[in-house]
Parts: C-alpha cells; structure tokens; sequence
C-alpha cells in the first residue's frame, strides 16, 4: 500500500471517529433573579476553562433542583447557606425530606439583604411595620418567608403583627412595592432591580435591624448561617444612606455525591483562576475570594473541591 493511500485512510478514519465531544453537566437554577445570573456566571466559567459543557437547568425554585441534584438527576445547583443545609439536614424548608447526597463545592458570594421600603413612606425602623402590608406566600420562594418572618423578629414581631399580602415570588414583590400594592419587601442591596424599584417609587430605604448579642442569638436558630452587620452608604447604590444594620449570608455551589471528583474538581479550579472572568459576568462577584471557596460551612465538601483546595493550600481541617 502506497504512502498517498495510507494518509487518506487515515484521514478517513479521523473524520469517523470525530473529535471528542466535551461532557455536558447541568446547574439547577432559577428562571430569574439573582441566583439565573450567579449559575449563567458559573456555566459559562466552567464550559470555557473547564473542559465542558455546563448548562442552566432552569426550575420553578431551589426546592425543585436540590433533590434533582440529590438523587441524580442533575450535577450542580446554586443556592444560600441556609437552604443548602436545610436541605441536607431534612429541616425547615426541607422538613422531612433530608438531601444526604449533597455535597459542597464552594463558598461563591455573600448576599446583603434586608427589609425595604420607599423612601418617601413613614416606615423608619422594623417595629413600625405593624399592620404595614407585606408580602407572603412566596410558592415559588418560600425562602422569603423565613427572611421576612426573622427580619420581623428582630424587633419582637411576627407576620400575625402586618397584613399579609400573597405574593409568588421575590421579583414579583418587587413589582408590587414599586405598584404601591405592598409597603415592604426583602431588596438585595447592590442588585440592578433596586435601581428600578428607586426610580419608580421615589426613592428607596432598607430599615436598620437591631444588632445585638441576644437579636443575633435569635437569628441563629431562625436562619443559620445568616449574621447582621452594618453596611455603609454607597453613593453609587440607592438604599442606604446611612450605616444600616442588614442580613449577611454566604452563597453556595453544591454537586451530587454522584458527580466525578474530576468534574467537580475541573469547575472549582476554573472558578478559582478566574475570577476576573466571574466579575465580569455580573457585578454580583465582586466579594467572591478564591481563598475563602474552602470556608467550613459545617457541611460535607465534595472530594473533587478538597482536591483543589488541598492544591492551592487553603484547605486546613
């Protein structure tokens, strides 16, 4: 057989056997909102430095894709301390239906949230919220019930001490606080949606939380993981002109036991290396560490993760 021949079957056979096709994962995610834009952020990181597709699997809400990424069905999800170990402990949320198969990858950001109102009302401190209307129900994010009932108690107070008004989701509420329909919903501070909700109503204002030793204790046991710190003026921010006392809580990247340490190790190293990449993405990574992905959260890490950690030695326990 002649050299020509030779390099043409060869040729053939390349072009039979195709080039490698990178494996594909899922995120669960939301359809909108803030956590759509942290896993768009993490999908497109991990597809482009990490070796594979990931793709957005959006859902109804985090409770939907936390047992799709517990019993196989799904690789990854994105959701906030609190939910995440609700959901591998079986409590609050999870009541009952504990997730033992989830397993974190990393500390992403921390989320600053709090009570907001328009800037124009009377509403200046939690305890004058009483009879104020305010949104529940929140099918599709009952996280948002825990916020505003602990947010509440801050100031000794319970939804029973407002009118509640029904609401489905988060972004929903937003629109009904710059409808005039609601006098107070949980804002995001720094999130775009505030400027928004400012411009329509005048003006927004996040009330003060007491923070105190014993408040602090009662958060505690009502959102775990969730601490109250102050937050400066930001001119560049609406919502706070002065110090203000708001919730502060760690968002988190969690796979399934099922998932490869390869895989979970690929997309933790390219979140690592590139956070530039992140930022750029969405504004909302900007108090993402690197060093601070292995933070002990008092859950499981997925081996893959502690590989890359034990590598760029921040893993210490």
């Amino acid at each position: 057989m002649n050299f020509t021949k030779v390099v043409a079957l060869a040729g053939i056979a390349v072009l039979a056997a195709g080039p490698v096709a990178a494996q594909t994962v899922g995120i669960g995610t939301t359809k909108t909102g803030a956590t759509s834009q942290v896993t768009a952020a993490i999908a497109s990181i991990a597809s482009k430095f990490g070796g594979m597709q990931m793709r957005p699997a959006p859902m109804a809400g985090t409770q939907k894709y936390i047992p799709a990424v517990n019993n196989g069905s799904l690789e990854f999800g994105a959701a906030n301390i609190m939910q995440t170990a609700w959901a591998v402990k079986g409590q609050v949320l999870s009541k009952g239906r504990p997730n033992p198969n989830i397993k974190v990858v990393s500390t992403l950001m921390v989320f600053r949230v709090g009570p907001l109102v328009a800037k124009p009302s009377k509403f200046m401190a939690v305890g004058d919220l009483k009879s104020a209307r305010v949104p529940s129900g929140f099918k599709a994010s009952p996280l948002f019930n825990e916020i505003i009932k602990s947010a509440l108690a801050t100031a000794s107070m319970t939804p029973g001490d407002t009118k509640s008004v029904p609401i489905s989701a988060l972004v929903p509420s937003w629109k009904a606080l710059m409808a005039g329909k609601i006098d107070m919903a949980i804002g995001a501070y720094g999130s775009g949606f505030m400027k928004r909700i400012a411009q329509k109503t005048g003006g927004i204002r996040f009330i003060s939380m007491e923070k105190s030793a014993a408040v602090q204790a009662k958060i505690d046991k009502m959102m775990p993981g969730a601490v109250i710190k102050t937050v400066k003026p930001n001119p560049k921010l609406p919502g706070i002109e002065v110090p203000t006392n708001i919730f502060h809580f760690d968002y988190m990247l969690f796979a399934g036991k099922h998932v490869s340490n390869d895989v979970v190790y690929r997309v933790a190293k390219a979140m690592y290396e590139n956070k530039k990449a992140l930022v750029a993405a969405t504004p909302m990574w900007r108090s993402f560490t690197p060093k601070k992905m292995s933070k002990d959260q008092g859950l499981d890490f997925h081996p893959g993760a502690i590989k890359l950690f034990k590598e760029k030695g921040t893993w210490n326990r």
